[in-house]
């Protein structure tokens, strides 16, 4: 049989390492899972929907560190794939996304499931480009996996059904496409200058991103050396919170008190691999030295005094043998006891106190202790995902995979499915919103299809509760956030995963346990409260305003019942306890 454009990008895959293609099979495509068929060496991971193949992929990169391929079909299948794939460009993991497309004859004439990929899947890519003969395919296929794996995104290649099936090019086979191992060091003068700011400072902060991977012991050097606490970005936490004197938690809307409190008190800020978004959590008056790989991601957030375009393990240990000795530690050691305060005020938090609903601070706290230490968590955007921050601990084989940039909902089902695509071994956690899950419900049956010892944890508060307490803080009553679920733990059973479901704050250890030691896949439903408050490190008066407002509204609409709710799970826990 004459070797055609889909075996080439068989052959091509194989040859880069890929094992395993996620996607949705379509007419468009039939050429080339058939060459996946008939090669019977990759693996077909068939998922529901493009979307949840996306975010599979996704997990897939960021668990492997290498390319992960998705594929889908023509119009509809393309649109699908937008939200995962945009997420995967933001996170920034190596994705290959193969995109068919109509007949090539029929473009441009509004033929059935006719769309424009090109535009479509710009925005969301570091590559996107249409084959249209097969002469191009070599060369447009090599391009598109060394962007995604040199620019660390997502590269597209949109190829029409019919082009799928035409001969192969003959072209001699081109290196392994892996990516680089190169240094990325600011310059010595550069380098001079961060020094002099730094040793200029007698409180310095680091906060430290997602940037800080494969560097924790350079950054705990420099920690020691400089005398700082370190604040983690939520993306860094798998990174640098673990095994860390210097730890004094996150900052931002899902943060510490404590971590919050050393950006504030400090003179000088060093930022190191993190493009932390929220500008009210910035110091107002500190001089700040920014590290980061990407150049074009100094002080896009805040004024700096220096930015230093470099890989953070490289350029840290380049700066260490600059920085003067024998620091006053006065600014550490406040950091560092604030830090221990408020996380026992947060852990008194995470207790059983035998009241209904489970409160979900202590249902994570019980994850954390019954989990494994290189276990993988995913969250969804929401509720679990501030939990997950607060309670989750880390360690050196531990990870923690979300839509932490792009803030997607229903990411945490899918991305489980790819982290544990990679090792069927490994505990992976999916902590799941009931509004999240329920997005992609279709993907449960994934989970049996390709036979993945996935473990769930549902954080049932019959709420889109984030959504809620941002209108609480805007005076907001809320309105349309309310969701009637089902008892998802029938709904697992009923789709061939154990389920369990628990209501009771007694119950609840005994379950986990039960879940996590099952050898396939479970789902834990558990039923907690609807009105746990998350309050953010730094209150505004605009914020405070617009709780008693949310509070006088909530009454005056005849839903007073909500605010002792509210009184009940929040205020006098934290009262009397």
């Amino acid at each position: 049989m004459t070797r055609n454009v889909a075996d080439l990008f068989v052959d091509t895959l194989k040859a880069a390492g890929v094992e395993r293609v996620w996607g949705l099979p379509g007419d468009s495509l039939n050429a080339f899972t058939d060459a996946l068929r008939r090669d019977g060496t990759l693996k077909w991971m068939h998922m529901r929907h493009e979307e949840a193949a996306a975010f599979a992929a996704s997990a897939d990169a960021a668990v492997t560190d290498e390319l992960a391929v998705v594929a889908g079909s023509c119009g509809p299948g393309n649109l699908h794939f937008m939200n995962g794939l945009f997420d995967a460009n933001r996170s920034r993991v190596p994705v290959l996304a193969i995109a068919s497309h109509i007949p090539l004859a029929e473009i441009g004439s509004g033929y059935f499931q006719e769309t424009h990929p090109q535009e479509l899947f710009r925005e969301c890519s570091v590559y996107v480009e249409l084959v249209s003969d097969a002469a191009q395919l070599p060369w447009v296929l090599e391009i598109a996996m060394r962007a995604a794996v040199e620019k660390r995104g997502v590269a597209v290649v949109v190829v029409p059904g019919d082009v799928f099936f035409q001969d192969a090019p003959d072209r001699r086979t081109s290196a392994p496409i892996r990516a680089a191992a190169a240094r990325v060091i600011p310059s010595v003068d550069e380098l001079q200058r961060a020094a002099a700011l730094l040793d200029g400072g007698k409180r310095v902060t680091i906060l430290a991103g997602a940037g800080v991977a494969g560097a924790h012991a350079e950054v705990l050097a420099l920690a020691e050396r400089l005398q700082a606490p370190i604040v983690h970005a939520l993306r860094g936490k798998e990174h640098i919170g673990f095994d860390n004197p210097y730890d004094v938690g996150m900052t931002g809307l899902l943060g510490f008190a404590s971590g919050y409190r050393a950006m504030e008190k400090c003179d000088v800020l060093l930022m190191l691999g993190t493009d932390f978004p929220y500008r009210q959590f910035y110091p107002s008056k500190a001089t700040i030295v920014q590290v980061d790989v990407r150049g074009e991601q100094l002080g896009r957030r805040t004024p700096i005094d220096l930015g230093l375009v470099g890989d953070v393990r490289e350029t840290v240990t380049a700066l260490l043998p600059l920085l003067r000795e024998g620091r006053d530690d006065k600014h550490l050691k406040s950091s560092v006891a604030h830090y221990e305060k408020t996380r026992k005020e947060l852990d008194e938090l995470a207790n059983d106190d035998g009241k209904t609903p489970i409160h979900p601070q202590f249902l994570t706290r019980l994850i954390d202790e019954l989990t494994d230490d290189d276990a993988i968590f995913t969250a969804d955007v929401g509720t679990p995902t501030l939990w997950a921050a607060r309670y989750l601990g880390m360690s050196a084989g531990r990870r923690l995979i979300g839509s932490f940039t792009h803030g997607s909902m229903a990411n945490a089902l899918p991305q489980a499915l790819g982290a544990q695509a990679v090792d069927r071994t490994r505990q992976v956690v999916s902590l799941s919103g009931d509004g999240g899950l329920t997005m992609l419900l279709g993907d449960l049956i994934s989970i049996t299809q390709n036979d993945l010892p996935v473990k769930i944890v549902v954080y049932n508060n019959a709420s889109l509760n984030f959504v809620e307490l941002e209108m609480k803080a805007a005076g907001i009553v809320n309105f349309g956030t309310g969701l009637t679920n089902p008892n998802f733990a029938d709904v697992a059973s009923s789709m061939g995963i154990t389920g369990i479901r628990v209501e009771k704050p007694g119950e609840l250890e005994q379950a986990l346990r039960t879940a996590f030691a099952l050898p396939g896949a479970a789902l834990v439903d558990v039923v907690v409260a609807r009105e746990e408050l998350s309050i953010p490190p730094a209150i505004t008066a605009a914020q405070a305003k617009g709780f008693a407002l949310w509070g006088l509204r909530t009454v005056m609409s005849g839903r007073g019942d909500e605010l002792l709710d509210l009184a009940d799970v929040n205020l006098l826990r934290r009262i009397f306890r």
